[in-house]
């Protein structure tokens, strides 16, 4: 018989903090199946970042993702011939996922546009998303925006 829901994955919280939610993001960043560098890219960054600022640097990286996490999203709905975007409440743990994914993704961008290394793209891009500005809270206000611009379609919700 099918399941009638989907089983969790469950992450084991990384070695230095103790943080589930960092190893998700240590889990993104990884290519290749080579945690060990993503570990170090990490790591580092958030040590640069915490000399930078001076707070903890895990409390830097909630901050960061917590900044950048979308609250609302919008979804094609198909009424009548016509596709509508629906702005919809996101789940918490997809909300979660976007946020790292987007901070992940404005790294890489970053990264390629500057040559920097990956470490102080990453740093940059976490303090960035701490004082809420850069790629990924753009991709989080632009998700926003969206919603809000298709607010009259809200009563057509799922």
């Amino acid at each position: 018989m099918a399941r009638r829901n989907k089983a969790k994955k469950r992450t084991s919280p990384d070695s230095r903090y103790g943080s589930v939610l960092l190893m998700r993001f240590i889990n993104i960043i990884m290519k290749c199946g080579k945690k060990s560098i993503a570990e170090k890219i990490a790591y580092s960054a958030l040590s640069l970042a915490e000399k930078k600022i001076g707070k903890d640097a895990l409390s830097i990286f909630e901050t960061a993702v917590e900044n950048v996490t979308p609250s609302i999203e919008v979804r094609s709905r198909r009424i009548g011939g016509a596709t509508y975007q629906v702005p919809v409440e996101i789940r918490q743990d997809r909300a979660i996922s976007l946020a790292l994914r987007w901070i992940a993704r404005a790294t890489s961008a970053a990264r390629k546009k500057s040559g920097r290394t990956t470490v102080y793209c990453l740093q940059s891009e976490i303090l960035d998303a701490y004082n809420k500005c850069g790629g990924a809270f753009k991709m989080c206000e632009e998700k926003y925006k969206m919603a809000e611009a298709n607010k009259a379609f809200s009563h057509l919700r799922f």
